[in-house]
């Protein structure tokens, strides 16, 4: 029986653990500590098995100025690292890389130039790459989810698959931080008319939302990236992870 992979988020900005609700990062909020390496040692102490690192700053801005602390958090966890932040040229995608994370998540790039994310797929392969998938409205957004481009969500998964993407990160930002439930029948829909994996995202906010992803893994649904309901402890961590492991929820 396939088992779902539950991954932490690590949303950073100005150096520090922040909220996100619905893609905006909150910088006043203590709840989170302030040192993403702490946090990821907590996780990975906890026993996570993989972590989702999210740089605001390089996504907002370009800046790099977090790079640092995701390098010490590849170097202090020896777990999978997988990043995303607005990447945006295939120079970002090596300079990231070479931080020490084990899969790159693309957004924009993917759709705004296909010449240069042909050029990431074929340096780095299909298997370390995600393409991140954000829906409002069931309309597909871009560039840190203020523009909506006309195409559905399964229209999108499809062009992505047909350029040689095996994994997306499909995020419903409506639900995004918000605890109010998760949209996974966007993931299913996407899951069942594509050969894509998926990881679904945004909105995981109860034990019954981690049982019907649980159910889904057979159709390609295998991952589940869950930000504040683990920082506000909604789940048991280390329970999460046993169960996770056991195949059930």
């Amino acid at each position: 029986m396939s088992k779902l992979l539950v991954i932490p988020s690590i949303d950073i900005k100005d150096g520090r653990t922040v909220r996100v609700v619905q893609g905006i990062p909150e910088l006043h909020c203590n709840d989170y500590g302030n040192d993403p390496v702490e946090m990821a040692m907590i996780w990975r102490t906890e026993n996570a098995k993989f972590l989702h690192i999210v740089d605001f700053d390089h996504s907002q801005l370009h800046s790099t100025k977090n790079y640092e602390i995701v390098k010490e958090i590849c170097q202090s966890v020896v777990i999978p690292v997988e990043f995303g932040g607005g990447i945006s040229s295939f120079d970002e995608a090596q300079e990231a890389m070479d931080l020490g994370v084990t899969r790159l998540v693309i957004g924009s790039l993917a759709y705004t130039n296909p010449i240069e994310f042909d050029k990431i797929i074929k340096q780095f392969g299909s298997s370390r790459l995600s393409a991140a998938i954000d829906i409002i409205n069931n309309k597909v957004a871009i560039h840190g989810r203020r523009e909506i481009i006309d195409l559905t969500p399964l229209e999108y998964a499809k062009r992505l698959e047909d350029v040689g993407i095996k994994r997306v990160v499909v995020t419903d930002v409506s639900k995004n931080g918000m605890l109010q439930g998760a949209n996974i029948a966007l993931s299913k829909l996407i899951a069942e008319n594509t050969n894509l994996k998926v990881t679904h995202s945004g909105g995981v906010t109860r034990r019954e939302d981690l049982f019907e992803l649980d159910l889904l893994t057979n159709i390609g649904i295998d991952s589940v990236i869950i930000g504040r309901a683990l920082y506000e402890n909604k789940f048991a961590c280390q329970k999460i992870w046993r169960l996770a492991e056991s195949g059930i929820f």
